[in-house]
């Protein structure tokens, strides 16, 4: 065994890393990249998809977070990395009709050939990485959960994805920098 087959591959982004911008197509055909958002003083950049219950658990927060925090320069970008040749409930024509049932008030794009998940290190639907842009570019502040309460939006106790962004928003670090995305596995 050669020492090269014991080095596993980047787990994605750590807190403090600088994620890269990409360009993916959006529900409405066109293409979306964060550099597109001039105004934005950062991202809620959230892996979901159409079929995971969980994922539909927090359709209606991920509307509010955008809501809520677009006007104060953090849109939400939501990001289906599913394949849907193994999930044919995530195909771009489904995810289309999901964002307009729904109304969508953010990008909702498919990660073809699922590129961009890896990068962050995405494992779930939902999974959030909130980035904050600097000179250096759009650094990782907070990575994981919207809540503690995926199941029951009215009992949800901690606010982590509000939480790190009320932070930025206050030039305060952010005090839960990591917490465990629970949901469904990405079908890549």
């Amino acid at each position: 065994m050669s020492a090269f087959t014991l080095i596993k591959p980047a787990a994605g982004y750590k807190v403090g890393d600088v994620a890269t911008d990409f360009s993916l197509k959006n529900v409405d055909n066109k293409k979306v990249s964060l550099a597109d958002f001039k105004a934005a003083k950062g991202f809620i950049v959230v892996f979901t998809c159409n079929h995971c219950p969980y994922a539909q658990a927090y359709e209606d927060r991920i509307i509010a977070l955008d809501k809520k925090y677009k006007k104060l320069g953090y849109p939400v970008i939501a990001i289906n990395p599913n394949n849907p040749a193994k999930q044919k409930d995530d195909s771009f024509e489904l995810m289309q009709t999901r964002a307009k049932e729904k109304n969508f008030t953010f990008p909702y794009l498919l990660d073809e050939g699922q590129k961009i998940y890896p990068q962050y290190g995405a494992t779930k639907t939902p999974h959030v990485y909130i980035l904050q842009k600097t000179k250096a570019g759009n650094v990782v502040k907070y990575i994981g959960a919207i809540d503690d309460n995926y199941s029951d939006a009215a009992a949800v106790k901690e606010k982590y994805a509000e939480n790190a962004l009320d932070a930025l928003l206050k030039n305060k670090d952010v005090a839960v920098k990591e917490t465990k995305a629970i949901g469904c596995s990405i079908k890549a």
